[in-house]
């Protein structure tokens, strides 16, 4: 799904301000970072459905309300799709609501405990071979950022599979696949202008990459 949340961030913004103590919050963000856990553990979603309603908050809103602003739409949004909430109860909450996409039709997301899954597939790819990343702009959740989408790099490891964050978002199963250390050269992933001497390790999954005939 393109956005602007989009792994790995959009330039233009400036510089990220930074906290001395990023401990120290607000008591209703460490509630708040309290009811998503239990939201997780009791089944209601899991972590891949609760990012991608996040995904979905109205772009002018997504900078206005902030990092813990964007939890709270997430969570609201999924307590209503779930049939926890209804909306006219938080309509009817002082303050204005954020606006979030609604999803498309699906089954409920189940829980997931860890992501780490046994499969007796082998790995398509091996370490030192050269993959490209698909291409693709898919509607729903996915965690191949967009700039590093119809690139060439280097596998520089092979990982154990986990669950499948495209599918896992949505309540179409695990789908769990190996995942890969992929290296990209950084002008490969922006150009000429950046530092020919370095270079973005990503972890991607099996279905993200094709081999690179040659």
């Amino acid at each position: 799904m393109n956005g602007i949340h989009d792994l790995g961030g959009m330039d233009g913004f400036g510089r990220v301000p930074h906290e001395d103590d990023a401990t120290v919050h607000a008591p209703w963000e460490v509630r708040l970072r309290a009811l998503v856990g239990i939201e997780l553990a009791t089944g209601l979603t899991n972590i891949d459905a609760f990012r991608h309603a996040i995904e979905r908050i109205d772009p002018r809103c997504y900078f206005a309300v902030g990092y813990f602003g964007r939890w709270l739409a997430g969570l609201e949004a999924l307590l209503v799709e779930r049939g926890v909430l209804a909306a006219a109860d938080l309509d009817a909450l002082p303050g204005e609501r954020v606006r979030v996409s609604p999803s498309d039709p699906q089954p409920p997301a189940a829980a997931v405990l860890g992501s780490l899954r046994r499969i007796e597939r082998a790995p398509r790819f091996a370490a030192g071979e050269s993959v490209r990343t698909r291409n693709a702009h898919p509607h729903g959740h996915t965690r191949l950022p967009r700039y590093a989408r119809g690139r060439i790099g280097r596998i520089d490891r092979v990982h154990p599979a986990f669950v499948l964050p495209d599918t896992n978002a949505h309540g179409l199963g695990e789908n769990p696949q190996h995942v890969y250390a992929v290296r990209f050269a950084s002008r490969e992933l922006f150009g000429d202008d950046a530092d020919a001497r370095a270079s973005v390790c990503l972890d991607l999954f099996e279905s993200y990459l094709e081999p690179v005939e040659g």
